[in-house]
């Protein structure tokens, strides 16, 4: 099996820098379990998941199934989950919800998936105007913590959090975050982010490290760039490898979603390929466009946030 790097995290446990995202629309059972049992052949061994992606039962499926033939030990797979926002009241029993989708003692990560509360049966992706409920992030941060205490999770973090959120979280936080996992890709390099988290040892992890092309609300626009296509062309890579070798370059880890064996194989190439300083240079010039936006979390009335501005803090 081929030797995947990690992280260290502020709590002292390690996590795969490259990450398999199982988020599909429609989710079909069927064809993630499918996809996780070829990843985990392929060599990886990190696996992200949440409660609104309905891939948890899937996953914890093909994990179990490898681990009881003798492919792979439980410690040697990192599952990450996520808090949705009609569980803030109660992460401990949403968790424990988790752990039984997956057929798991525990998560090695349990994220808060975004700044926002929901009602408690909002269990769709994009809340309706009245869905909202006030946020109170530090009530929901000590069930967060109760949820380590109980040995449910080895970690929590989260997601979606801009500078100021991640800031103000720290001011009430016993245990802080040892995650921020965000958009980033070489067309939202996140710079500010990035250096905030790190002056806490808060690692940053990025989702959508391609912009999510294939997805409703990506966007082809960072593997199609003419100058990522170019760097790929000097370094005998493809695209995709630029972009992911990008983002480890930053020290951040990626999340990498496609179920397509191919693709699946070269996200894993990414490793071989080192840019040099003015590939990186090349890369930082790039007009900078965020893609996942959560629009759907702004609202002029009962949302927390009445603007985009509001929700990233005007890190937009």
């Amino acid at each position: 099996m081929r030797n995947i790097n990690h992280v260290r995290l502020n709590c002292g446990i390690t996590m795969p820098l490259i990450g398999f995202g199982t988020y599909s629309f429609p989710n079909d059972r069927n064809t993630t379990e499918l996809a996780v049992h070829n990843a985990l052949e392929m060599g990886y061994r990190h696996f992200d998941t949440a409660k609104i992606y309905g891939s948890e039962a899937a996953v914890g499926k093909a994990v179990n199934e490898a681990i009881c033939d003798g492919e792979v030990e439980r410690e040697h797979i990192f599952l990450t989950s996520k808090l949705w926002g009609s569980d803030h009241h109660d992460p401990v029993s949403a968790l424990k919800q988790t752990l039984e989708n997956l057929g798991m003692e525990y998560v090695d990560m349990y994220l808060v998936h975004w700044p926002v509360k929901l009602k408690p049966w909002v269990n769709y992706p994009v809340p309706n105007e009245d869905d909202f409920e006030k946020l109170d992030l530090e009530t929901t941060w000590v069930g967060m913590e109760k949820c380590l205490e109980m040995g449910l999770c080895r970690s929590i973090g989260v997601s979606n959090f801009s500078s100021k959120k991640i800031q103000c979280l720290l001011n009430y936080a016993s245990t802080p975050p040892v995650v921020n996992q965000v958009e980033m890709h070489p067309m939202w390099r996140q710079e500010r982010l990035r250096k905030i988290c790190a002056d806490h040892k808060i690692h940053v992890s990025a989702y959508s490290p391609l912009g999510g092309p294939g997805n409703a609300w990506g966007s082809t626009a960072v593997v199609n760039h003419p100058i990522i296509q170019s760097i790929a062309l000097r370094h005998k890579a493809t695209p995709p490898q630029v972009a992911l070798s990008w983002g480890l370059s930053k020290g951040s880890s990626v999340i990498v979603k496609s179920f397509n064996q191919a693709r699946m194989k070269e996200n894993m190439g990414s490793f071989d390929l080192k840019l040099d300083n003015e590939d990186i240079l090349e890369i930082e010039k790039l007009e900078e466009m965020k893609i996942m936006r959560g629009e759907f979390h702004v609202n002029e009335t009962t949302s927390p946030y009445r603007t985009i501005e509001e929700l990233w803090d005007g890190e937009i």
